[in-house]
């Protein structure tokens, strides 16, 4: 699964004097495959980790993934292990999952109210787990009657609390910090993956100097408007160039039923032509829980980055005035020659009458 790894933990303050009954904590999933787990703690902080189960314990998934009928349910696990060196309390909850516009799966907190796959999940309160121990915990997914076809997201995490107070050691704070998994259920019915591109905008960057070229920048949104998740990628060819997204090496964007995500794809070395024409091929795919492909339409969306050559411009504008300015300089120096030469000749013609008077006077 792309999508499925590692969590990690936010701390969300609360005052206890207003005494706040839920508290925002973060949960997340990283497209790595590794157990979630809290982030690095201090030897006296509690340290805990969550992974989908068996009943005896870790089963190697990385993700909790089901595909049910309407009105079905399933039972299922996940081991808490208590990593630190006290035994702790960890409360467990389920929630509403999405994904993040940095494509980062999350649930929701604590202090919103559920109203989807989330609300699917009964599991207990909470689990005591000895330090260095863990516990499996069973949960269930019962899928409503009326539930539509497609893919239903949602997260179970276990979480503590811990009291934090201000440097004057006045008021403290109350954070809740969660660590869980992604649990993912799959309607079944008709399922039919589609997608839209909206938002789309193109900008240029040039630069002053006008023996070098700007660079472009194209961004837009894919919005799944299908019923079953998307792994986003695509190509912008423009300026004679082909950049591929996501670049190699990086994992696809996966986009959740009536989720979008956002796009932006910089093109160097694009030369100021005025309209630089190019197109956006957007190529998602989807498969069903056991891997096969399922058929998406790809499409192709025509984009122009408008750029003007303003430092070019500039440029042949320069050097249009200084050859004018030197056809002048020369054209003044002309007329000035020919005036000198035309005073000359007539300084000629009177001193040669003078000349022809005196020689006349002294006969």
């Amino acid at each position: 699964d792309s999508s499925a790894g590692d969590a990690m933990t936010s701390p969300t303050p609360t005052p206890l004097a207003l005494c706040a009954a839920v508290l925002v904590a973060a949960f997340g999933v990283l497209g790595v495959p590794s157990v979630a787990q809290a982030e690095e703690a201090p030897s006296d902080a509690v340290s805990w980790s969550v992974s989908p189960a068996d009943e005896s314990g870790p089963d190697g998934r990385t993700s909790v993934e089901h595909e049910l009928d309407p009105g079905e349910s399933i039972d299922d696990h996940i081991v808490v292990r208590n990593l630190g060196s006290a035994d702790v309390v960890f409360h467990l909850a389920a929630a509403d999952g999405y994904y993040t516009p940095a494509g980062r799966f999350d649930m929701l907190p604590s202090d919103q109210e559920s109203v989807a796959a989330g609300t699917w999940i009964t599991l207990p309160d909470e689990v005591s787990v000895p330090a260095g121990g863990a516990v499996v915990v069973p949960f269930t997914v019962a899928v409503p009657d009326n539930a539509e076809p497609g893919d239903h997201a949602a997260g179970v995490a276990a979480s503590v609390l811990s009291i934090q107070k201000d440097d004057a050691g006045g008021t403290g704070v109350g954070v809740e910090s969660r660590v869980g998994i992604k649990v993912m259920t799959r309607v079944t019915g008709e399922i039919a993956p589609a997608f839209a591109v909206r938002n789309l905008s193109a900008d240029y960057e040039m630069t002053w100097n006008p023996f070098r070229a700007g660079s472009a920048t194209v961004s837009f949104d894919v919005a799944n408007t299908g019923n079953t998740r998307l792994d986003a990628a695509g190509e912008l060819s423009i300026a004679g160039q082909t950049i591929a997204f996501p670049a190699e090496g990086e994992r696809r964007q996966e986009i959740l039923p009536g989720e979008s995500r956002t796009f932006t794809i910089t093109v160097p070395d694009v030369w100021p032509l005025v309209a630089v024409g190019g197109d956006l091929r957007i190529t998602p795919s989807s498969s069903t829980l056991d891997g096969d492909p399922l058929a998406v339409d790809a499409s192709s969306t025509s984009v122009t980055v408008w750029a003007m050559p303003w430092p070019q411009l500039g440029l042949v504008a320069g050097a249009a005035l200084l050859v004018l300015a030197l056809l002048w300089n020369r054209i003044r120096s002309r007329r000035r020659m020919e005036v000198l030469l035309s005073t000359a000749r007539e300084r000629g013609r009177e001193e040669a009458l003078d000349e022809a008077r005196r020689e006349e006077a002294v006969r």
